[in-house]
């Protein structure tokens, strides 16, 4: 018989235990799974709104605590377009509100002529020309059941549709690019803008330009990517610091289940270890097979995890409400998290019962009962 066949074995001895203990531990990689896709998929679609049109930089209100809670003059943001390191800046109001079924439109307010110079990708119809038209998501589209030509109500106000984008994120495609000084009379701003859309003069670089900007005025602060995003919206900072935090949760947990179950093993196999070892078996072979025996559990238990991750986050985004703001990514750096976890829960768990086993006399261990 293989090693391999013999740790197999061994596990199929005890079905039901071996069974639980890796539902228990698919249950944690699951939540691994879906917590890092969510993440994942935040930290995307915030990245895509970050460089809306081209831009290089997002101008902001420095200490906000929500990005849309930044706030500046009109004049402010418009300002940084006079800079000799700044090829264009387009001032922008974001306004989240409630449009059709979605309770998180966001509405993009710009000014139309910066809105021409750096429209998003068009897949229908034309950038507005007119105070009461908008550019609509594809996404906000579909879910309104509107095309070009069609009208949405924003803010009580009433928008004729004049063209589709796309850009490949939820927030943005499910949203839509409304003519600044109508999205300010509507959302009852006048004069006031979110930040400002920043593109660098050729030749520069974006970090040292926003450095230059935040020295000009320390009331602002230049977001170069998602990185920097905890400087004025601490939502994904919180994500990240959750996604860890259940990440060491599920190694805690997942562990001392392993544990349980290899320490059990252990006891009920004493005398067929002390025969393993009378007839040759070195300690440190003992610990690998004990070891083994945990880490095809944890595997068998990753593997049934990323199925049940996936189910769950795709159920979860069927609510529409969560569905509008919230596409997950199952990037590599997802799958290796959870791989991570149960690797680690797999050595944390069979550290004491492997020592127990290897530690084991073959005399005494034949005379166990």
């Amino acid at each position: 018989m293989t090693f391999g066949a013999l740790i197999l074995k061994n596990l199929l001895r005890h079905r039901v235990r071996t069974l639980l203990t890796a539902v228990g531990i698919a249950i944690g990689i699951m939540t691994v799974i879906a917590l890092g896709a969510v993440a994942t998929g935040a930290r995307q679609a915030a990245g895509g709104m970050l460089q809306s049109g081209g831009s290089d930089l997002l101008v902001a209100q420095k200490g906000a605590s929500d990005l849309t809670f930044s706030s500046m003059p009109t004049r402010q943001a418009a300002r940084l377009d006079r800079r000799g390191d700044v090829a264009w800046a387009h001032p922008v109001l974001l306004d989240v509100s409630k449009v059709g079924s979605n309770p998180y439109f966001v509405a993009f307010g710009m000014r139309l002529a910066d809105l021409a110079e750096a429209p998003p990708p068009l897949v229908a119809g034309r950038v507005p020309r007119r105070a009461d038209q908008v550019l609509l998501g594809d996404r906000g589209a579909r879910d309104l059941g509107v095309g070009v030509g069609g009208t949405v109500e924003i803010q009580r106000t009433r928008f004729r549709v004049a063209g589709l984008f796309h850009v490949g994120t939820t927030w943005q495609d499910g949203g839509a690019y409304v003519p600044l000084v109508s999205l300010q009379r509507a959302a009852r701003k006048p004069g006031v803008v979110t930040g400002a859309y920043v593109r660098v003069a050729a030749g520069r670089d974006a970090g040292a330009v926003g450095e230059a900007i935040e020295a000009a005025d320390p009331q602002l602060v230049a977001i170069a990517d998602v990185d920097d995003m905890a400087e004025v919206d601490q939502g994904i900072e919180a994500i990240d610091g959750l996604n860890l935090a259940i990440s060491l949760l599920a190694v805690g947990i997942g562990a001392i289940g392993v544990m349980n179950t290899m320490v059990m093993s252990v006891f009920e196999r004493t005398r067929e270890i002390g025969i393993l070892r009378a007839v040759g078996w070195r300690g440190r072979r003992v610990v690998r097979m004990i070891v083994g025996e945990s880490i095809a559990v944890c595997l068998i238990a990753f593997v049934v995890g990323l199925g049940l991750g996936a189910l769950a986050t795709e159920a979860v985004t069927l609510v529409p409400a969560i569905g509008a703001v919230l596409e997950p990514a199952y990037t590599v750096a997802v799958m290796v998290r959870a791989l991570v976890v149960a690797l680690v829960v797999a050595l944390v768990g069979a550290a004491y019962p492997a020592i127990r086993a290897a530690r084991l006399l073959p005399m005494e261990a034949l005379r166990h009962e």
